[in-house]
């Protein structure tokens, strides 16, 4: 053959070889593409080997990873990074509200908890509250009153994290926050809309309100500069003198005067007396994985409980967002969540079963009642909470340690109420008290109400391997079961996880409500607007109530610790603003 045919068929058959791969390989790609997109995947996971931060304000995230490269640990960014949110996304928390962390420490090769949640105030009695409702014509506490104000616990959880474990100066730790309060920020897309919101629902409190969070009296648009030098002040006072300046000092002294002004009870006593708690995770096995939880007077129980009762299926051969599976999971919810409204309170008032509730025995009685059809009459088995203002937030250090901590005003920007030159709204967390002298929750002097703020923490043969926080109110618990049965029935990555449609579950008896209440037309099942439509209509055949749309399903945040690469693997909420950043 002459050369010149030969090098013709050689050049025509490379071509068709080339073709033929990159035709495999697309194939194989699209495959690939086609089984993240099942799951509505946004986005890769982020992946690193020396520190990670992830929550739900990137400039936040942004501040714990400076610290962390600065040298400070996980402890010390978690601190920084809480202290940027409640600058710059107050429409979820801030240092008038309370906060939970549960922590990986790897010198000690230990797992702790601390419960920084504030308690009533000592002079509010039970009887002169019930006086001061019916005056006010109300039958429960109302956010909007300075009777809803328990003492903010978050300070003083700061110091308890950081004299246990930090390692950089407070001053250094709450120096990037002072920077922005000073000098301003710009407020990105969700948080602006929420301030807006809460701006136009706040103006009228007494107070500093309108000079603290506002621009004209109105919230900021995307993009524009808050600045908040107050706050910076107090952060400033804080890293100088410590958690005494605002317990023992300065900044209580005026939340006690402003509190005498304008009717509250809150007083310098109270703010003496606080204490965080240092205390043990509640936690249960979910196929092989340790999952822990706060417990006590927050809902994380319900998470436990939850994934009790679902351990009983084989959720996997039956699929992801499969009808079957999702009746499971919906039924366990309103199973556990009756227990919720009965039970879950401060401890130091009542003797509460929580091991019986997260035993392996009392799951198996609760789940004897699922059957192919929706309860609809559901009560406690031992004889709302909607869209809350949280955020979560998780750090990881190039040590090993682990921060897996969630923090409130409880509703957006809490009650309004702005001690003048202090930079910060007062949490309305204590309307979660019940008012029935029957319930365990009922509202007493010097008591810690119900929370739903849950951080979560997942062990895995000994060793650390999920932080996991989903702000929202009465979702936090569906939030954590979902992300957690995506992850581990369901083989999804941790963005992915996150990103997959999401259902809520309402109507379910609330904490607040009377002791002999329970859940009576079987609630309400949402989903976010994605849904196959298919799968609704069987859930309603089952004798599920279905709406599309509408609903809050939560905010996510997560950090995985991939022993055998020696990596950090986070996702974060692709429905809000925030990121999970690393180096």
């Amino acid at each position: 053959m002459p050369m010149q045919a030969m090098r013709t068929l050689f050049l025509i058959s490379s071509v068709f070889l080339t073709l033929i791969f990159l035709l495999m390989f697309n194939e194989t790609a699209d495959a690939q593409f086609d089984r993240l997109n099942e799951h509505f995947i946004t986005r890769s996971e982020v992946v690193a080997a020396n520190g990670m931060v992830a929550t739900s304000h990137p400039l936040a995230a942004q501040v714990g990873l400076q610290i962390l490269m600065q040298g400070g640990n996980a402890i010390d960014a978690a601190i920084a990074t809480n202290a940027a949110m409640g600058l710059m996304e107050p429409t979820g928390n801030g240092i008038g509200g309370d906060l939970f962390a549960i922590l990986w420490h790897e010198e000690s090769q230990q797992l702790y908890a601390i419960n920084a949640s504030g308690r009533s105030p000592l002079g509010l009695s039970y009887e002169q509250l019930m006086a001061e409702l019916e005056a006010m014509e109300e039958t429960r506490i109302p956010p909007s009153s300075l009777l809803s104000v328990s003492v903010p616990g978050a300070i003083d959880g700061w110091f308890e994290l950081h004299e246990r474990f930090g390692s950089l100066p407070m001053a250094d730790i709450l120096a990037p926050s002072v920077h922005y309060a000073e000098n301003g920020f710009p407020v990105p897309e969700v948080i602006a809309d929420a301030w807006r919101r809460s701006a136009r629902i706040l103006a009228n409190r007494v107070g500093a309100f309108i000079e603290t969070f506002t621009i004209d009296g109105r919230g900021p648009e995307k993009g524009e500069i808050m600045r908040n030098p107050d706050l910076g002040n107090t952060y400033r006072l804080l890293g100088e003198q410590g958690r005494d300046v605002f317990y023992r000092g300065e900044i209580a002294r005026k939340i006690d005067a402003f509190m005498r002004e304008h009717g509250g009870y809150l007083r310098f006593e109270d703010f003496d007396q606080h204490r965080s708690e240092w205390i043990e995770t509640l936690s249960t096995t979910y196929r092989g994985y340790e999952v822990h939880q706060i417990g006590q007077n927050n809902q994380g129980t319900a998470v436990l409980q939850m994934l009790n009762i679902l351990e009983g299926y084989d959720l996997s051969e039956m699929g992801f967002n499969s009808p079957e599976a999702l009746h499971l999971m919906i039924e366990a919810k309103k199973l556990a969540f009756e227990d919720r409204a009965k039970f879950y309170s401060d401890p130091d008032f009542n003797d509460l079963p929580f091991e019986r509730l997260i035993s392996k025995e009392y799951a198996a009685e609760r789940r004897a009642l699922i059957s192919d059809r929706a309860l609809e009459r559901v009560t406690s088995g031992i004889e709302g909470l909607r869209d809350g203002g949280t955020i979560f937030l998780t750090t990881a250090d190039r040590e090993g340690n682990m921060v897996s901590l969630i923090q409130s005003n409880f509703r957006g920007m809490g009650t309004g109420f702005v001690v003048p030159g202090t930079g910060f709204s007062f949490q309305n967390r204590g309307e979660l008290f019940s008012l029935d002298p029957a319930h365990p929750n009922v509202y007493e002097p010097g008591k810690r109400p119900f929370h739903t703020i849950i951080p979560g923490f997942v062990m895995k043969d000994g060793k650390p391997w999920f932080t996991l926080g989903v702000m929202g109110g009465e979702f936090q618990p569906m939030g954590h079961v979902q992300i957690l049965v995506n992850m581990i029935d369901f083989g999804m990555n941790v963005q992915e996880a996150s990103d997959a449609i999401r259902w809520l579950h309402t109507n379910s008896t609330e904490p607040t409500e009377a002791w002999g209440d329970y859940l009576k037309d079987g609630g309400l099942v949402r989903f976010e607007s994605d849904i196959d439509p298919a799968i609704v209509e069987a859930l309603r055949a089952m004798g599920h109530k279905v709406e599309i749309g509408g609903g809050f399903y939560g905010r996510f945040q997560g950090i995985l610790r991939n022993h055998e690469l020696g990596v950090y693997v986070g996702g974060s909420e692709s429905r809000a603003d925030g990121q999970a950043v690393g180096y």
